[in-house]
């Protein structure tokens, strides 16, 4: 008798301590999304390894977004060609690496909104006689694999035998100062990152290209774009996404999209 009335007394309160934890417990897993993020650590400013950290203005824009969004990043480091076809089989939720939204990788992943605007240079070393893109005929240009810097050259009937295409844009760099090549091919704020610490290269002409940086995000996961665009706009709205600008370009804002710019409204054409 007295066994069974301490059962009846505990059977209520332990569904009463049910009832309290449940919405904790729905809360924290609401709270605990993770992603997995690709980036490939050739590309600085946007990211790069240093003592065998990732870092970058992607990197940190990334992780601000999710926190704004209350998500995790787990960052995931791979080579750029490998990017959108881990993304298309799930092995990656996103992936920043400053890639360009283009029509063609639009029917293979989703884009966030524009957080980027850039284009192509032209680097070369002082002295080269090279001011504009008609010069480069008959030199070698180096360059990097699987970028709409390739996808430029073979638009505008460059000769590709004269083309030399490297895996990370740091063996490019390196074919210009060793003669290897006689110009660099690639976005403008990675040429004029390099250019400030070389002083024997400069960047000649104009722009080749008008083009937007968007996260690129897996097809699987139709709901995390409408995150990752709150998250950026929620960035842009509180000065961290200005500040990253400060951080990593010196404050050079010329790159900055403020507004939302859909990446079916920027996308460029193979």
């Amino acid at each position: 008798m007295k066994r069974k009335t301490f059962v009846s007394l505990i059977a209520p309160l332990a569904l009463g301590l049910t009832y309290m934890a449940a919405p904790q417990i729905a809360r924290a897993a609401d709270s605990g999304t993770n992603i997995v993020v690709g980036a490939d650590t050739t590309f600085p400013p946007f990211e790069s390894e240093v003592d065998g950290k990732v870092t970058g203005f992607d990197i940190d824009m990334i992780k601000a977004i999710a926190k704004a969004e209350d998500m995790t990043v787990t960052i995931k480091t791979l080579p750029f060609n490998g990017i959108i076809p881990s993304l298309q089989t799930g092995a990656l939720d996103a992936a920043v690496a400053g890639i360009t939204i283009k029509t063609s990788r639009l029917q293979n992943v989703d884009f966030s909104d524009a957080y980027y605007k850039s284009g192509l240079s032209i680097l070369v070393k002082k002295g080269s006689g090279i001011k504009s893109f008609a010069d480069l005929k008959g030199h070698v240009v180096a360059t990097k694999k699987a970028t709409s810097s390739v996808d430029y050259l073979q638009q505008h009937g460059f000769e590709m035998s004269h083309v030399k295409q490297f895996q990370n844009i740091d063996s490019a760099y390196q074919a210009l100062e060793t003669g290897g090549a006689d110009a660099v091919i690639f976005d403008n704020p990675v040429n004029v990152n390099f250019k400030t610490m070389h002083t024997n290269v400069e960047t000649v002409g104009p722009l080749l290209t008008g083009e937007y940086y968007g996260i690129a995000i897996s097809k699987k996961d139709p709901t995390l774009v409408a995150k990752i665009n709150d998250g950026l706009a929620k960035i842009k709205k509180d000065g961290v996404y200005h500040q990253l600008f400060v951080k990593y370009f010196g404050g050079d804002v010329s790159g900055e999209v403020n507004e939302a710019l859909a990446p079916t409204a920027v996308a460029v054409s193979d």
